[in-house]
Parts: C-alpha cells; sequence; structure tokens
C-alpha cells in the first residue's frame, strides 16, 4: 500500500515538474546589465527558474509536451521592479488623513480595512504592469504578516516590506491605530533601538526612517543634527541585525547626514539644492542607492488644485474606483475646506515651489545618474494621486525628462532594483540560474517606454501568464472607467468600456443612437462646450450584468438628477438607458 502511495507521489512530481517546463524561442532578450539587444535567443524555464538561453539556431532540443511560446519580433525583459510603494495607502483622496481630513465623509478605518482586503488585487495590477517585484518601503505590521501569505502565489509579485516607520514625528491622524499604525515614534537614541526590535518578530526585510526635519519648530539643519543621535542608533541596531535601511530624505542635509552614518538607500530625490559633486562622490563609495520619486508631488497638488489629466493608460490600467475619488473634490460639501485646498494649491507661490522641486529633482537625478550612483525606479505608489501599478509608467516618462538614457531607466527598473537589497543574483536580468520573473513584449522598450506597456506575457516564478487574465474586468469596473473619463472630459478613454455597436437608448425602448462612431461625435461636442461637466454618483446598484448608476449630473450652474442602465455583454458596455 505505502508503495503505490509512493509511485503515485512520484507521478504527481514528475507532472509538476514536466508541466512547469516552457520555452520561449526566436526572441531578442533584452540585456540590462551590458546594455544591448541579443536578437534569436531560446530560453528554457523550468521550475521557476531559467535553466538555459542558447542561440536559437543551436536547434536546442525542445521537451515533449513543454509550453512553447514563439518569440519571433518580440522582446524579453527581466520583470519589472517598483522599489517604493506602500500598501497602507490606496492611492485615491481618502488614504492620508494627515494631508487632507475628510474623515467625516469616509471613516479612516475603511481605508485601514480596504488595504488588507485589496491587497490581493493589487498585485495582481502589478503583476498584469509586468512589475514582477515590489519594495514596500512603509507599511503596518498587520500588513508586513499579510504579504507573507502571497509568498509562493503566481499571481503575486515578489514582496520585500518594511513595517512600520520610525520617526522623530508622528501624525497625530495616526495615533491609536496599534498594529494597523503606519508610524513607530522614535524620540530617544533607546526608543529608535526599541523600534528596530519591535519589526524583528515580523521578518521585516529592512527598517525605514522617516527623517523629517523642521516639525520640531527648529530650522531644518538644526533638526536635523538634534534628531541624528536617533537616527545613527537605528542605523546602527538595524545593520546590527543585518537588516538594511531606508530612508526617507528630501533635503540635502537630512540626506547627506544619514548617507554619512550608514543608510543604505535613500527613497526621494533631494529637492531642496542641487548636490554637490563631493557629496554625489560620497553616495557611490558607498553603495547608496536612490529611488528618485518624481511624480508623487504632483498627485497631490493636481488633487486639491482638482486639475488632474490622467492619461488613456491610468484610466485603463489604474484601479477605477480609487482614481474616481481623486475627483470626489468636485462634490465634497464642505466646500470652505475645498476651496481653501483648491486655492492652496492653484496658487502662484504653490506652482513655483513645486516646478522648483521638480526641477532640482530632475537635475540631482542626472548628476546623480551619470556619476554612476545606483538609481532604483519607484512610484511613492499609494499616496494620493499616485495610483498602484498604473503610475509606473509616468514615473519612467519624468525619469527620461530628467535626461537618463533608456537604457539607464531600464536599469533602473530591473536589476538596480534587485540590488536594493542585494538580491541581483536572484532576479533583475536575464541569466541563466535566477528566477523565471520575465516580460515577453511586442514591441522594443529600447525605442519607446511606452512599449513596456505592449506585453504579450508574463512569467511569474516561472509561470506564464496572460495580462488579461490576470484581472478579469466586472461590470462595476467597465462602468466606473467610462464615469472617470466623463468627468475628466477624455473621449477616447470614455469610449473604451462600450461596444463598438454599443445601442444608447432613452428609458424604456426608444433607441436615440447606435455605434460608438456616433456616440464620439455626441461626446466630444459636449465635453468640449462644457469645462465644469461633472458626475457624482449617489448610488449604484448592480445585477448580474447590469449596472444602474443614480447619478446627478452639473452642467455649469444647472443640475440635472438622473439613472443610467448599463447592459454589459462579452466584457464592454453593449446597451445604455437613460432615465431623467
Amino acid at each position: 500500500m505505502k508503495k503505490h502511495i509512493l509511485l503515485g507521489c512520484i507521478t504527481i512530481l514528475a507532472t509538476i515538474s514536466f508541466s512547469a517546463q516552457t520555452y520561449i524561442t526566436n526572441v531578442t532578450i533584452v540585456d540590462v546589465e551590458k546594455q544591448k539587444l541579443i536578437p534569436n535567443q531560446t530560453v528554457f524555464i523550468n521550475d521557476g527558474k531559467i535553466i538555459d538561453i542558447q542561440k536559437s539556431e543551436n536547434n536546442l532540443k525542445l521537451s515533449q509536451g513543454a509550453l512553447v511560446i514563439n518569440g519571433l519580433g518580440k522582446y524579453l525583459i527581466p520583470g519589472l521592479v517598483d522599489a517604493h510603494i506602500h500598501f497602507s495607502q490606496n492611492g485615491g483622496l481618502y488614504t492620508r488623513p494627515d494631508a487632507i481630513n475628510l474623515t467625516k465623509y469616509k471613516d479612516y478605518q475603511e481605508e485601514i480595512e480596504l488595504a488588507k482586503s485589496d491587497m490581493e488585487t493589487k498585485l495582481k495590477r502589478y503583476l498584469q504592469n509586468g512589475i514582477t517585484t515590489v519594495i514596500d518601503v512603509g507599511s503596518t505590521f498587520n500588513l508586513v504578516d499579510q504579504t507573507k501569505t502571497f509568498a509562493t502565489s503566481s499571481t503575486s509579485p515578489d514582496i520585500f516590506i518594511t513595517g512600520p516607520l520610525l520617526t522623530t514625528y508622528k501624525p497625530e491622524a495616526f495615533a491609536g491605530l496599534e498594529n494597523d499604525g503606519p508610524f513607530i515614534l522614535t524620540t530617544t537614541k533607546e526608543e529608535g533601538i526599541e523600534g528596530v526590535k519591535k519589526q524583528l518578530p515580523h521578518k521585516t526585510d529592512f527598517i525605514k526612517i522617516w527623517y523629517i526635519a523642521g516639525a520640531d519648530g527648529l530650522s531644518v539643519e538644526e533638526s536635523a543634527r538634534k534628531n541624528l543621535p536617533i537616527i545613527k542608533a537605528v542605523i546602527d541596531e538595524a545593520h546590527k541585525n543585518n537588516l538594511k535601511v531606508a530612508v526617507h530624505a528630501t533635503e540635502r542635509i537630512t540626506a547627506q547626514l544619514a548617507v554619512e552614518n550608514g543608510a543604505d538607500f535613500l527613497v526621494h530625490s533631494v529637492d531642496d539644492e542641487i548636490l554637490k559633486d563631493d557629496f554625489i562622490r560620497l553616495m557611490k563609495k558607498k553603495g547608496v542607492i536612490l529611488c528618485p520619486t518624481l511624480t508623487v508631488h504632483a498627485g497631490y497638488v493636481d488633487t486639491f488644485g482638482q486639475k488632474l489629466q490622467f492619461s488613456n493608460h491610468d484610466l485603463r490600467e489604474g484601479d477605477p474606483y480609487q482614481l474616481g475619488s481623486l475627483l470626489d473634490m468636485e462634490h465634497i460639501p464642505d466646500t470652505v475646506l475645498v476651496n481653501q485646498y483648491k486655492s492652496y494649491a492653484n496658487s502662484q507661490k504653490t506652482e513655483d515651489r513645486l516646478e522648483k522641486r521638480v526641477s532640482i529633482s530632475m537635475v540631482n537625478l542626472k548628476k546623480l545618474s551619470d556619476a554612476g550612483v545606483l538609481i532604483a525606479t519607484g512610484t511613492d505608489a499609494g499616496n494620493i494621486g499616485t495610483l498602484h501599478a498604473s503610475s509606473y509608467l509616468g514615473e519612467l516618462k519624468a525619469m527620461k525628462e530628467s535626461g537618463m538614457s533608456t537604457w539607464d531607466i531600464l536599469q533602473a527598473s530591473t536589476i538596480n532594483g534587485a540590488k536594493v537589497l542585494d538580491k541581483q543574483n536572484k532576479f533583475g536580468s536575464i541569466k541563466t540560474g535566477k528566477k523565471a520573473n520575465l516580460v515577453l513584449l511586442d514591441a522594443n522598450p529600447v525605442e519607446d517606454l511606452e512599449n513596456l506597456t505592449k506585453i504579450h506575457t508574463i512569467f511569474n516564478k516561472g509561470e506564464a501568464l496572460k495580462p488579461n487574465q490576470l484581472l478579469k474586468d466586472t461590470p462595476a469596473d467597465l462602468a466606473q472607467r467610462q464615469l472617470n473619463a466623463y468627468n475628466l472630459r477624455n473621449v477616447e478613454a470614455f469610449l473604451e468600456p462600450y461596444a463598438d455597436d454599443v445601442e444608447v437608448y432613452t428609458f424604456p425602448d426608444k433607441l436615440i443612437y447606435k455605434g460608438k462612431d456616433i456616440m464620439r461625435k455626441q461626446y466630444s461636442a459636449m465635453f468640449d462646450a462644457t469645462p465644469d461637466l461633472h458626475c457624482e454618483l449617489k448610488e449604484r446598484i448592480i445585477q448580474g450584468n447590469i449596472v444602474i448608476d443614480k447619478e446627478s449630473v452639473k452642467f455649469g450652474k444647472q443640475t440635472v438628477e438622473a439613472v443610467a442602465i448599463y447592459h454589459i455583454e462579452n466584457n464592454k458596455i453593449k446597451k445604455v438607458y437613460f432615465i431623467q
């Protein structure tokens, strides 16, 4: 009996191993380390690893029954790395009560629970966008523990994560959250050391310091130097426990003090002054990696100023509900608060300050990159206006605008992300023995970074996955996407969820028109003529493939109450009925 069971187990194991074999033939490999394209290659994947790479013309004998993907005309890149995200933040308007307190409209506890319940969707969204590794540089103990459940999942990127940020300044909005809190207050060296020790039982991958200077009323430099003993104590304790240290430092003085005292990873650009050569040489000598996060500040300013302009990529790939929440400031009842934020965000002073910060950050990024300092791509996703996964492309484009070459950006987005935590021998480039975390593209990313979105197949932990199979649109997703584009007056993004032969009715059965072409003309004219158009979703009912939205639509000074009924067929909105 035992013999039969053993033979059965061997058969199952053999089947699993055999079915895990994959060949990608005739493909062009994007060698991010040597910065060159290697055409006509065959890559053999087995049990989650790259087993062999040979020229396709060598007629490599393929195992019978293996998955064979013809990569002719396609490009194989290492899986992308987002080296700066936050699972504890959802990217929408209500995710940072310390930045704007809207808790009377949405309890912050709801945001906390959403961060937990939505983690699997976030992970699939990252993978869908070719991001096979994420580094969370500031989370909560509950979320750190939760990420461990995804460690072996083929539909989850690899996750590296730290716990709450160790900081000398803790916003009042996050008081009393216990293991759901994103901060540990450290006002003494002893508290800093204890803050590190609290993370050890949760097996965090590194430690993060929020080096905030000036919140105590002192000048930035006085405050930075006053708190330096705490910063040093945290770094020393982390290193004693073989943990690297990431530091949030946006001023030159905090960045310099952090680097001088052992920081391994700076998670933002210095944006208050142009870096001098001696500091750049110090960063290179110590092997400090920089994650520039160029676009995150604009997310806040554009949201508060109600001047968001999302790309079609964001509208298609981003979380539609978090994106939609960013437009809520148009109808939040507290107009005094909204107008205060809008006035601040749209003031010349704020616009000039943002432009200066971004400009300095870009100059510093180019100087650091040219000097050979390692740059790792990261978005700071989860902050207000910076959506998980979809914001990655915008960050790459900003890095390109700084003057970095496309090859250097590809390095920053792959092998350098692996180097953050010394994992470059595990993943980050296409080499025999490394993890098969790869992305097969239909176009050359060296020619255009936009081609990184033209994904044919994702290989995660060796398993071949199609982007459209990772996250399937629900009827509500389609309704929300077209609502978002409507409020942004983006006609092509608005039409995307609709069928080409969509039918539009006045309820119950009066056909108004049929087809996207007529719809395009109708809505283009309306969007052009109504710059302050806004639709507030009052209530949504979902019944199978039907979505019923109760809406309040503002046209100039006029407001119309309406109901829209969406019928979904074959993953597109096929019919729409309007009731007024």
